[in-house]
């Protein structure tokens, strides 16, 4: 069946039949829309209407299907939120995220869906290794954000940048996202650039009419640009390592913001696993319905280099237990020369609103690395704060201290 299936299956009959009608997929007016206890048998026949389009529009279809229904998660949810915030698109009324997603394909042209995905794979992908934040100075200096010039400046840059002909074609997209905060609802107005640059081709096997044929797919590489002008944050996510992220910054602050000083990178967060050499007391409240907290595993690392991965196995002990039993004074807990260097909390979610309890599993290495950033935005929201309450994370800098050493 097809990939798509579920999406098909929780989608609004009247709202799916308008997406296919608008693409061609027509059906007699016999047509049982109805998902209810026929899902799979809806889904077959809906391939099957798909099926009497030519091939290219065969694929076409599915493939807007397959996108759609990749966004129906929870980092798809983010992005449509934050688009259509920015956007002034009202989100009441509608019957869940299939819902909307069909209604942005069929009301807006294919740039509303590509800014959703693009919103979802940021979401993903902030805080990783693809990932930077930069403060630039409360100057006062005025940034010019929105002058054409500077924007096509900068896109020409990109180009140089990554070392690319002149002659490759390249697009940017700019608009103005709402971030909102999970905690507090809080609304941020971010102004935010996609830019798609051609890349080189690769060269690749594709069935022609006949046979077997090489075709040339020509890559597409994507750098994200988002900017807080209020807080005189930039955020730049794009592959590279951090020297490329460097000359972007750099090619930002000539070109939209030439009277202010550099800017300075926000440092990650260092974790502080000294914190669970002991049982530490990881306190909740009411609020965060949370059964229970437990340290699930520990990695060590001694003077000598020899290297120790402990995890907890049965229920019948803590793992500081099980150390304790099976090391005795010899633990590395106890033990000189043993340094803590990765750990794995488990956060044990209490049913909610007629849902089950699930667990979120976090993992932390030194000296900054957190399974963090791939949870949803609320979830790493929500473990974030945990995790200061808990001392496990360096307070962050302030503003001062970010540009004390700069100074």
């Amino acid at each position: 069946m097809a990939s798509f299936s579920a999406f098909i299956r929780k989608s609004p009959s009247a709202r799916l039949r308008a997406f296919l009608a608008a693409r061609g997929v027509h059906a007699e007016s016999d047509f049982d829309w109805s998902n209810d206890g026929r899902g799979a048998a809806l889904v077959r026949s809906i391939e099957a209407l798909i099926a009497g389009l030519p091939d290219l529009k065969q694929d076409a279809v599915k493939a807007e299907l397959e996108l759609l229904a990749e966004l129906a998660s929870d980092d798809g949810i983010g992005g449509v939120q934050h688009v259509c915030a920015g956007e002034g698109v009202d989100l009441e009324g509608y019957e869940g995220v299939e819902d909307i997603l069909l209604m942005l394909a069929i009301q807006f042209d294919r740039v509303m869906i590509d800014r959703v995905q693009v919103q979802a794979s940021y979401l993903r992908k902030s805080g990783g290794k693809q990932w930077a934040r930069f403060q630039f100075l409360d100057d006062g200096k005025p940034w010019v954000l929105d002058q054409q010039s500077a924007k096509d400046a900068f896109l020409a840059e990109t180009v140089g940048i990554l070392k690319l002909p002149a002659h490759r074609k390249r697009e940017a997209d700019w608009f103005h996202p709402v971030r909102i905060d999970p905690a507090t609802d809080a609304e941020t107005k971010l102004t935010q650039a996609t830019i798609y640059i051609e890349d080189h081709a690769e060269s690749e096997l594709a069935f022609g009419e006949t046979s077997l044929e090489r075709h040339t797919r020509q890559k597409v590489l994507e750098v994200g640009v988002v900017c807080d002008p209020k807080e005189r944050i930039v955020e730049i996510c794009a592959k590279g390592g951090h020297k490329i992220r460097e000359k972007y910054l750099r090619a930002f602050s000539k070109h939209f913001a030439p009277q202010s000083t550099p800017p300075v990178q926000v440092p990650r967060r260092n974790v502080r696993l000294e914190v669970l050499r002991k049982a530490p007391e990881l306190t909740t409240v009411p609020a965060d319905r949370i059964e229970r907290v437990e340290v699930s595993s520990l990695s060590f690392r001694s003077t000598e280099g020899a290297f120790l991965m402990v995890e907890k196995r049965g229920e019948d002990e803590t793992l500081y237990q099980f150390l304790k039993r099976r090391f005795g004074i010899a633990s590395p807990l106890q033990t000189g020369g043993w340094h803590i260097v990765a750990a794995t909390l488990r956060i044990f979610k209490a049913p909610r609103d007629g849902k089950r309890g699930h667990v979120l599993t976090v993992t932390l290495r030194t000296p900054n690395t957190t399974s963090v950033p791939n949870k949803t935005e609320a979830e790493r929201a929500f473990v974030f704060d945990l995790l200061e309450r808990w001392q496990l994370l360096d307070p962050p800098p302030t503003k001062a201290e970010l540009f004390e050493v700069v100074e």
